[in-house]
């Protein structure tokens, strides 16, 4: 217990200091509150707080502990999501224009489980508009502003929970990811995003980007905070019925492993639509060479060609997302910010045949990746994003535009992009900073269902470093 501000402690610290009557659940919220009230204008990170609702609901969960009930591993822990997961007779806006009064009729599955587990809920997160924007972007709400330096984006679509997690406002949030964005706004704000395997989490009761590619997940202060809130959320649901019925491990149980003896493919790319800068090469190299010295054999892997991929991606994304918004693009196209609905309005003229091709094409990218870049590897390792954290102007597509404003923000998810489609799992963990100071993130991939594996990676990595202990200040 590094801190006498329980905002600056870690999720597993903070459950099990509430576990064992430390501290109260009401104290630990207090706390996120009194940072919210100072973090909350700098980087505008929530849509919606609920200051009198999260108080009485930690009121309970102490109630609870004292009558000798505890939920689970994460009782009494106070966060906050992403503002497209559906609470029944409650605003969910997906970060648009045309849902800002909108009620879900429906409660998401991960908040049902999350309010088994005892989580207090704190609010709802700002994001970009129908999770349609790798930067944080929003013309409707403001734009979400990194905590380590509000110039610079945040990463998106979960803008408001990288940004919520790297202030210390919240222990935990729920991210969503179609293209990266869990995983690019962890890596964007230093903190930890896991994008499991397509289906071990289920997506029933949230704003759906592409059927085919989302994916929900955590982002969480550590690799340990991650495995904990994730083996809360996996797990069959009949509600979606992408689910998969594989047990679920316990994630948390199997991190002490070590990667002593693991065999870790190093992919430091070259091409691809951005190329790799130096610094955030040097990092990811430097990650390799920490994971070497403590007992992993680590060697070049070479990855696909993703060319055909990214067009398929991008085929399932337009198609999907036009399907989906076709009644209120055609009734009120003028509440979409105007990237967003040109972006969809693509998916109108796309043939049929194109589509169910890109859809069946899936299953030999797969083959292709595990036969090729994973053989004899246990995991790659490799950066989460090729090139230091641009700026809100740098990367504002509605004001400034041109070619190379959306060659920047394709080639922000260029690293990112391929292992939706291919729906294997990747996690990112911060490996450092670059000489603005903002951070930079390693990303870890594995195979189907080997959630554990880049668990155990991450967290002996963060053990021999100390990457994830900095605070914004």
């Amino acid at each position: 217990m590094r801190n006498d501000d329980l905002a600056l402690w870690e999720l597993s610290e903070i459950a099990d200091a509430i576990a064992a009557k430390r501290i109260t659940s009401v104290e630990a919220t207090e706390a996120c509150l009194a940072r919210i009230e100072i973090w909350q204008p700098r980087v505008n990170a929530f849509l919606r707080i609920y200051k009198e609702k999260a108080l009485a609901q930690a009121k309970a969960m102490d109630a609870e502990l004292a009558a000798g009930k505890r939920r689970g591993p994460l009782h009494g822990v106070p966060m906050a999501h992403k503002d497209m997961y559906y609470r029944k007779g409650e605003l969910s806006t997906g970060g648009s224009a045309i849902r800002k009064d909108w009620r879900a009729p429906v409660t998401a599955t991960v908040l049902d489980k999350l309010d088994a587990a005892g989580v207090v809920e704190l609010g709802f997160l700002n994001m970009a508009e129908f999770a349609a924007g790798p930067t944080g972007h929003n013309v409707h709400h403001g734009h979400c502003r990194n905590p380590w330096d509000q110039t610079r984006v945040t990463g998106g679509s979960s803008s408001g929970s990288g940004a919520s997690v790297g202030a210390r406002m919240v222990f935990g949030a729920l991210g969503s990811d179609t293209g990266g964005s869990i995983r690019l706004p962890a890596a964007a704000c230093g903190v930890v995003g896991m994008k499991a395997t397509y289906g071990r989490v289920s997506r029933a009761g949230a704003v759906a980007r592409s059927w085919s590619l989302d994916h929900v997940g955590p982002l969480t202060r550590t690799v340990r905070d991650n495995a904990r809130m994730l083996a809360v959320l996996a797990g069959y649901d009949p509600n979606d019925s992408t689910t998969s019925e594989k047990p679920v491990p316990d994630y948390e149980a199997l991190l002490d492993g070590g990667v002593a003896g693991l065999k870790i493919g190093l992919a430091l790319p070259t091409d691809g639509p951005a190329p790799l800068d130096a610094q955030v090469g040097a990092a990811v190299q430097s990650a390799a060479d920490v994971l070497g010295r403590l007992g992993a054999k680590i060697s070049t892997v070479i990855l696909p060609d993703f060319t055909a991929l990214y067009r398929s991606a991008e085929v399932m994304v337009k198609c999907e997302a036009a399907a989906m918004h076709r009644p209120w693009m055609e009734k009120t196209p003028e509440l979409y910010a105007n990237q967003v609905r040109t972006r969809m309005e693509a998916g109108f003229f796309i043939p049929a045949t194109q589509y169910i091709d890109a859809l069946r094409l899936r299953a030999h990218f797969v083959a292709e990746f595990l036969a090729t870049s994973m053989a004899g590897v246990d995991a790659i390792v490799l950066p989460a994003i090729p090139f230091p954290i641009p700026t809100i102007e740098e990367t504002d597509t509605e004001e400034k535009g041109g070619p190379a404003v959306l060659k920047m923000v394709a080639g922000f998810t260029g690293l990112t992009r391929p292992f939706n489609t291919l729906g294997v799992p990747a996690l990112s963990v911060p490996c450092g900073f670059d000489r603005n100071g903002a951070p930079i993130g390693l990303q870890l991939v594995g195979r189907p269902f080997d959630e554990a594996m880049l668990y155990r990676i991450g967290h002996a990595y963060q053990g021999a470093t100390d990457f994830h202990q900095k605070v914004p200040v």
